[in-house]
């Protein structure tokens, strides 16, 4: 049974930084794509980065480059997500997810509050 198990998010002042972490276990996960998703109320959910299977590419939302880095390690079977200069627009549940969005696998979803 895959298991993505997502921690580290809470409540941060604008400005701030927080670090995402997601535990996999069930899988085989140096061979997944690992991603991160944010979905806000009222919005859909929508892709913040992503990273291959070997960890050399990744890729960012515009609206985080620069802001956000995703990283892995494959011998922990973690991806982490360190997100500096939060904004209130940041504000969301963030989704880990393993092998794309229509045939992957999800986590339940890490809230991210930023507000003063």
């Amino acid at each position: 049974q895959v298991r993505l198990v997502e921690s580290g998010g809470g409540l941060v002042q604008p400005g701030g930084s927080l670090r995402l972490s997601c535990a996999a276990s069930g899988l085989l996960f140096s061979r997944f794509a690992m991603s991160w998703y944010r979905q806000a109320p009222g919005k859909e959910r929508e892709l913040v980065a992503i990273i291959t299977s070997g960890g050399g590419t990744t890729n960012y939302a515009d609206a985080v480059k620069g802001r956000f880095t995703i990283s892995r390690d494959n011998a922990k079977y973690t991806v982490s997500l360190q997100m500096n200069s939060l904004k209130s627009e940041d504000t969301a549940v963030y989704y880990c997810n393993a092998g794309g969005r229509v045939n992957g696998y999800w986590g339940q979803g890490t809230q991210v509050t930023v507000s003063s």
